[in-house]
């Protein structure tokens, strides 16, 4: 089918300045009537920007007019799933590093309550090795148990003279003097 230069122009959306320049290059051939061939038209610009359009109409009908604005969205909401992805693995590392130190510590713990209990044993031994050297020393306790007067043992001379002499204290309406 053979049509006009204008027609193709407004067809394929080129305006004829470029169509005729695409003849005088050689690039783009008319017909002795000086018509354009449409195969030639499609060769050279693709298939026509109303067909294009046509096409497009009778694909986008079946879709909302909101899809012009679904590609940025799309875009915009992947971006966000991706930082969202970021942000959740950044947590799931603070969590296994949490873990981790967690870990560490109850193993501090644990090593500090042998620590512990070990010191615990070795104060029990030392008190009882010393419970057992001053009843070896005291002689209420020894295995020769001996009777205990009452009395106080005697002073030595030294010890009686440095010793404080009681004096008699009178009684008088019930107060002593």
């Amino acid at each position: 089918m053979n049509i006009s230069v204008t027609k193709a122009a407004r067809e394929w959306g080129v305006s004829r300045t470029t169509i005729y320049q695409k003849i005088n290059d050689g690039e783009l051939s008319r017909t002795a009537d000086k018509k354009i061939d449409t195969s030639e038209m499609i060769r050279v610009f693709g298939e026509p920007v109303t067909k294009k359009r046509t096409e497009q109409s009778v694909n986008t009908s079946n879709s909302t007019p909101l899809n012009s604005q679904n590609v940025p969205d799309c875009t915009a909401l992947e971006h966000q799933l991706a930082l969202e992805k970021m942000k959740n693995e950044h947590l799931e590392q603070q969590v296994r590093d949490q873990k981790q130190l967690i870990a560490n510590y109850q193993e501090q713990i644990s090593q500090l309550n042998k620590t512990l209990e070990k010191a615990n044993a070795s104060i029990h031994d030392l008190t009882q090795i010393r419970l057992l050297e001053f009843k070896g020393t005291d002689p209420e306790h020894s295995d020769h148990q001996q009777q205990v007067s009452l009395e106080p043992e005697p002073l030595s001379e030294k010890e009686a003279a440095a010793a404080p002499t009681p004096t008699k204290r009178k009684r008088w309406l019930g107060f002593w003097f």
